[in-house]
C-alpha cells in the first residue's frame, strides 16, 4: 500500500491544533502577530526586535540599524540627499516625516497643544521639548562636567566645547562652528540676509532671538527672567563668578563677555575693515561707521545715534535725569563715566599719564598747554 504524504498545509494545521482540534492557548498571540506581518521584510524586522540585532551598518560612521530602510534614510546625512520636496516653496528634506512637519508651516496647522500654557506646536516632539520649560526637566547630562540639557542636540553641541570639535566650516572665510545653526547665523554676516522681520515696523533681523527682543519695544513685555537679573542691581547679588580672576556678575551673559578678556577671543570681525570684537552688538555698532546708519532717533529733537545707549544718554539732556550719584558727596551725573571720573577727586586716582613727561590726570586729556612743544 503506497504511503501518502500529508499535504504541508494540513501538517501545519495539525501541528498548530491539538488532538481536540482546538488551538492551544499559548499560541494565540503569535498567531495574531504573524497575521500583522504581511511582508517578509516586516517579519524580519519584527523578529530582530527581541534580540536587538542590528545587521545593517553605515560604512561612513559605523552606526548600526535594524533594517535596510533605516540605514538608507541615515545615509542621506552623509550624502546630503533630500528627495522629499515641498510643492509650496521647494524646500527639500531627507525624510517624509520632516516634509510633513514642514508643510504645516504653510497651512498653519498646529495639532499639539500644551495643557499648561496653551501654546501649540506642529509636531509632538516639539511639544514634549516645550513642556520641559514647565517641568524643568533636563534629562541629557554631560559626562564631562555634569551640565544638563533638555534636548540631545544641545548636549551634543555642548560636548564639543570639551573636545574642541568644530565640524561646521564657513566656505567664505574658513571659520568653524560647533553647530550648524551657528554656521547659518554666521553666514548671514557675508550674505547680509535678515530673514526675520517685525510685523509692526518692518525692521529685519539676522536671528530670531533678536526679533523677539525687538518685539518687546512694541508690546512693552518685560520677561520675568529680566526682572530677576534687574533685582540683583538692588540686592547686589552676583552669583556668576569668573574662575580666572574671581570677578562676579549678576547675569551669565555678562560673565561670558568678561571671560573673553582672559582668552583674548574676539569672535566677531568686520567684513569692511577686518577689525575684530568680543561682542556681537559692538561689531554691529562699529559697522554703522561704514554704513553711516543711525537707527536710534530722539523723539524730542530728531537727533539720531548709532546705538540705543547713546540715545538714552542724550535724552537726559531733555529730561534732566541724573541717575548716577556719588556716594561720597551726593553729586549726581547723567553719565556713568562722568561719575567715575568725578570719584577720582575723592580717591586721588590719576590713571591717565602723559607718555612724554609722565604727568598724570584723572581723565584722559585732550592736547593742552602742558603738551605744547612735545612731538
Amino acid at each position: 500500500m503506497p504511503h501518502h504524504r500529508t499535504p504541508y498545509h494540513n501538517r501545519e494545521r495539525r501541528d498548530y491544533c491539538g488532538s481536540s482540534g482546538e488551538p492551544p492557548q499559548q499560541h494565540h498571540e503569535a498567531d495574531v502577530a504573524e497575521k500583522s506581518l504581511s511582508t517578509s521584510e516586516h517579519l524580519k524586522k519584527h523578529q530582530r526586535k527581541p534580540t536587538g540585532k542590528k545587521p545593517h551598518h553605515c560604512s561612513d560612521c559605523g552606526k548600526r540599524f535594524t533594517s535596510s530602510a533605516d540605514l538608507k534614510r541615515h545615509l542621506r546625512i552623509h550624502t546630503g540627499e533630500k528627495p522629499n520636496s515641498c510643492d509650496q516653496c521647494g524646500k527639500s528634506f531627507s525624510v517624509t516625516s520632516s516634509l510633513k512637519a514642514h508643510q504645516k508651516t504653510h497651512t498653519g496647522e498646529k495639532s499639539y497643544s500644551c495643557d499648561q500654557c496653551g501654546k501649540s506646536f506642529v509636531t509632538s516632539s516639539s511639544l514634549i521639548i516645550h513642556q520641559r520649560i514647565h517641568t524643568g526637566e533636563k534629562p541629557y547630562n554631560c559626562d564631562q562636567c555634569g551640565k544638563s540639557f533638555n534636548v540631545p542636540s544641545s548636549l551634543k553641541t555642548h560636548q564639543r566645547t570639551h573636545t574642541g570639535d568644530r565640524p561646521y566650516r564657513c566656505d567664505q572665510c574658513g571659520k568653524s562652528f560647533t553647530s550648524s545653526s551657528q554656521l547659518t547665523i554666521h553666514e548671514r554676516t557675508h550674505t547680509g540676509e535678515k530673514p526675520y522681520s517685525c510685523s509692526q515696523c518692518g525692521k529685519r533681523f539676522t536671528h530670531s532671538s533678536n526679533l523677539m527682543v525687538h518685539l518687546r519695544t512694541h508690546t512693552g513685555e518685560k520677561p520675568y527672567s529680566y526682572l530677576k537679573i534687574h533685582q540683583r542691581i538692588h540686592t547686589g547679588e552676583k552669583p556668576y563668578s569668573c574662575d580666572q580672576c574671581e570677578k562676579s556678575f549678576n547675569a551669565p551673559s555678562s560673565l561670558k563677555t568678561h571671560q573673553r578678556i582672559h582668552t583674548g577671543k574676539k569672535s566677531y570681525s568686520c567684513s569692511d575693515c577686518g577689525k575684530t570684537f568680543s561682542k556681537l552688538f559692538t561689531l554691529q555698532s562699529h559697522q554703522r561707521i561704514h554704513t553711516g546708519e543711525k537707527p536710534h532717533s530722539c523723539d524730542q529733537c530728531g537727533k539720531s545715534f548709532t546705538t540705543s545707549s547713546h540715545l538714552t544718554i542724550h535724552q537726559r539732556t531733555h529730561t534732566g535725569e541724573k541717575p548716577y550719584s556719588c556716594s561720597d558727596c551726593g553729586k549726581t551725573f547723567s553719565k556713568l563715566y562722568t561719575l567715575q571720573s568725578h570719584q577720582r577727586i575723592h580717591t586721588g586716582e590719576k590713571p591717565h599719564s602723559c607718555d612724554q613727561c609722565g604727568k598724570s590726570f584723572t581723565t584722559r586729556p585732550y592736547p593742552t598747554s602742558n603738551m605744547v612743544g612735545f612731538g
